[in-house]
């Protein structure tokens, strides 16, 4: 499997691996991820631990994409998250970010997004991205329109009671 690494500016993306369950159990039990994403109902290290293990390992080799760890080059510090989903029931990739309270609206989810997508075209060849946000989102929503995603409409994902919003993007 080819290690994928992304830099900016600012930043360092690199691919998550298992020594990250401190911060994803930290982000993915942050308001933010909470009222947004939903509860994946990681309640410990260990659940974080399996759940990079079951939902994020297997995408960089079965794809060669996946999300990505958000560093902040001064600090060295973990900021959020960034990358592509490959849904089994969709033909084209969707990008999705998440950032901890205290790294919101520093520019960071702008700056990672537009890394994630110049790689998805130039490296990866991909045409098409989606993305899907709560239509509460105001924050989301701007940056997606901001990255150049246009609002397709409503999608209903099986089992979920509310629609999300789906945007698009011709790569």
């Amino acid at each position: 499997m080819k290690i994928v690494t992304l830099e900016t500016e600012r930043l360092l993306l690199r691919q998550i691996e298992v020594t990250d369950a401190p911060f994803f159990y930290e982000l993915l039990n942050s308001e933010g991820w909470l009222k947004y994403i939903g509860d994946r109902n990681i309640k410990t290290i260990a659940d974080a631990e399996r759940q990079i293990i079951e939902k994020y390992i297997p995408g960089y080799t079965k794809y060669g994409y996946g999300s990505y760890i958000v560093i902040d080059k001064a600090s060295k510090m973990a900021v959020g998250t960034c990358g592509m989903y490959q849904r089994d029931n969709l033909n084209h990739p969707d990008i999705g970010f998440a950032f901890l309270p205290q790294f919101i609206g520093k520019g960071y989810g702008y700056e990672a997004s537009n890394a994630v997508l110049h790689y998805a075209k130039n490296t990866l060849n991909i045409c098409k991205v989606l993305a899907f946000t709560v239509p509460h989102n105001s924050a989301s929503i701007k940056l997606l329109e901001k990255l150049g995603l246009k609002n397709a409409g409503d999608y209903f994902f099986e089992g979920e009671p509310e629609p999300l919003l789906l945007f698009e993007i011709t790569l």
